[in-house]
């Protein structure tokens, strides 16, 4: 099998610990699957070979949680979201053709590392609480993502900064990678990046990561939502922190 995938038995086995861990956060707190596997597997894998794995393994992720995020979320925040960043995307795309690749990903993860800071110390940003902000919320994860493929992040910073239980948030950011699936796919396709080897390697990875998945939802219980916002938070600042790092190595 290492030779169909053109990995070594250590790297294939550091890359199932990595989708387990990743899909266990994923289970939890409902995104940061692609954010983890990109950060802990490029010393394996190039990010070009990575994209088409984390699509088809956040695909994995959302069929197994889309039911009842399809059950607790906003779906028309959800869809409001995924329109603005499906809309916006060609913006972020625009400025990464005149600006650096490092400049572009800095400026987006120091933005996020700030805002999320900032909800971690409380302060709310009240803005955010209304239609223009969700609207803005879509927008603003279209050009992140065009710049620096963070949109998830900064929806899930959106989610986090409202005044809803943690089922809903999580169910929201659930619903919003699930229909970001489909946007992405027609990307990939169009890019011609789902080749053999990047499917067989997904394929092979799907187990760990569907473990993964399944034992983070089992921990999303009542007696743990109540540190769903600041485990999110928390994840967030850690994401954002390693981004940099790896930036300025």
């Amino acid at each position: 099998m290492q030779e169909l995938l053109t990995l070594t038995q250590t790297e294939f086995t550091l890359l199932a610990v990595i989708c387990f861990c990743a899909g266990l956060v994923r289970g939890f707190t409902g995104f940061a699957l692609s954010a983890i596997v990109m950060a802990s597997a490029a010393l394996i894998l190039s990010p070009l070979a990575l994209i088409p794995i984390c699509w088809w393994l956040e695909l994995v992720a959302s069929a197994m949680m889309v039911r009842g995020g399809w059950k607790d979320a906003d779906k028309g925040a959800a869809v409001t979201l995924w329109l603005g960043s499906a809309i916006a995307v060609p913006i972020g795309l625009y400025f990464t053709q005149n600006v650096s690749a490092e400049l572009s990903q800095t400026v987006s993860l120091c933005l996020i590392l700030v805002l999320a800071v900032t909800q971690l110390a409380n302060m709310r940003l009240a803005f955010l609480n209304t239609r223009a902000g969700l609207v803005s919320a879509g927008i603003g994860a279209g050009i992140a993502t065009g710049l620096a493929s963070v949109g998830g992040m900064v929806v899930a910073l959106y989610v986090l900064s409202s005044d809803r239980n943690p089922r809903q948030m999580r169910a929201a950011l659930v619903m919003f990678l699930f229909l970001g699936t489909i946007t992405t796919f027609a990307t990939l396709l169009l890019f011609g990046v789902l080749d053999k080897i990047a499917m067989l390697r997904a394929a092979a990875l799907t187990i760990p990561t569907s473990l993964g998945v399944f034992a983070g939802k089992r921990l999303f219980t009542p007696n743990f939502e109540p540190y769903y916002r600041p485990i999110c938070l928390s994840l967030l600042v850690g994401l954002s922190m390693v981004g940099l790092i790896r930036l300025a190595t």
